[in-house]
């Protein structure tokens, strides 16, 4: 299994890991076809609670850097790197939302975790409530962010054209390379979600992405499988529907802007409400302001309200 490289040691030098500025250390579980690499980031006592946070489409376990920061040792944070990103690239298909859903149950079981707190951003967050609906021993509660509640893409549009419009630059990357790290960074950093948030963390997140040797440095992510859950999450009636079944508690967490820091994002209270996820909703929904996709897991408001979420603070609690 091909490790993006320095992907640990690259975040060590940042202090982009815990509270203490520790790394994460990558373990590997058993799953059909091989093993699937998740980062963990340690709890600080015993008896914490665990969380599995599943990552969205084109990311890789490193998405969860600050919510791991802000959650500080309180709990157990493990982040899968799903198959056919970051160091599970390796790890074949067949890919979709369903087979996620079943890497994740085969994770929670192998570590014996018990029903465990799931929180998914993007795809990762249509992942995270199929696997409830899929395997409900498992899964105790399910923390949703900017994802999770389908809508048909517009009359005429194609579904090639829909997850194009979608995944924008993120989506182009992949068959893409970068001569050196620098110009994958300087991609990033144009990118408008991107551009005025920059971090040390943001930069080993991104870096931890490359894969291969300069002059040919390329994203982890396989287009096979990126197009297989993409297309999923735009027409699969399974995981469209999993939100509206969930079989434990479930909140969903959304940006007030889009994937390209447009002022329209993904949802708004209209769009849920006409889903039947407004607030007085079994999965209540609330808003982050100042948020897109990408920072509600990276800017302080966005992560802080994740992180409260996955530990079930309540709003205004002390950290």
């Amino acid at each position: 299994m091909s490790q993006p490289e320095s992907t640990t040691d690259h975040f060590a030098e940042t202090g982009a890991g815990t509270g203490t500025g520790a790394a994460p250390e990558r373990i590997g579980v058993p799953v059909p076809g091989g093993q699937l690499s998740v980062l963990r980031w340690p709890a600080a006592v015993p008896g914490a609670p665990t969380v599995v946070a599943v990552h969205g489409i084109t990311a890789n376990g490193l998405a969860w850097f600050e919510v791991a920061r802000r959650i500080a040792g309180r709990a157990t944070l493990l982040a899968p790197d799903l198959r056919g990103r970051g160091a599970s690239r390796d790890l074949g298909g067949p890919y979709g939302l369903a087979r996620h859903a079943d890497d994740v149950a085969a994770l929670i079981g192998g570590l014996d975790l018990g029903p465990t707190v799931v929180v998914g951003h993007s795809m990762g967050a249509w992942v995270a409530a199929l696997a409830a609906v899929r395997h409900p021993e498992l899964v105790g509660r399910v923390v949703l962010v900017d994802g999770a509640v389908s809508f048909p893409p517009p009359e005429g549009v194609s579904e090639g054209d829909a997850l194009a419009a979608v995944l924008g630059p993120a989506l182009a990357r992949l068959s893409m390379t970068f001569p050196d790290r620098q110009a994958y960074r300087e991609f990033w950093q144009r990118h408008p979600a991107f551009a005025a948030g920059w971090s040390a963390g943001i930069d080993a997140y991104t870096q931890g992405d490359l894969v291969g040797a300069e002059p040919e440095l390329r994203s982890s992510c396989v287009l096979a499988a990126v197009e297989t859950d993409g297309a999923q999450v735009l027409l699969d009636r399974d995981a469209a529907a999993a939100v509206h079944r969930l079989p434990c508690p479930g909140e969903l967490i959304w940006a007030e802007r889009g994937l390209l820091d447009q002022p329209q994002g993904l949802y708004d209270e209209k769009r849920l409400a006409a889903v039947g996820l407004d607030r007085t909703h079994p999965v209540p929904a609330s808003g982050v302001p100042d948020t897109n996709h990408y920072s509600i897991l990276w800017g302080g408001a966005g992560a802080e309200a994740v992180a409260r979420a996955v530990l079930g603070t309540p709003s205004g609690a002390e950290s």
